[in-house]
């Protein structure tokens, strides 16, 4: 049985030499390069809707 995600969870990964922060939240995941504040940032739903798109043949002019 899985733990269910209550709170914010960071770790630190390494991405060609560059070290980044990952946070993993109830409302999603983001991924933001050590000591800088933007980053990427998607919800679940939106992975969720990416990932349920791969099986669609692309829309015209859409890259990907």
């Amino acid at each position: 049985m899985a733990t269910k995600l209550e709170r914010t969870i960071r770790r630190e990964i390494t991405i060609d030499g560059e070290a980044y922060t990952v946070a993993i939240s109830p409302e999603g995941l983001r991924l933001t390069k050590k000591r800088f504040r933007s980053g990427v940032e998607m919800s679940w739903k939106a992975i969720w809707t990416q990932g349920d798109r791969r099986d669609e043949p692309p829309v015209e002019g859409e890259r990907g």
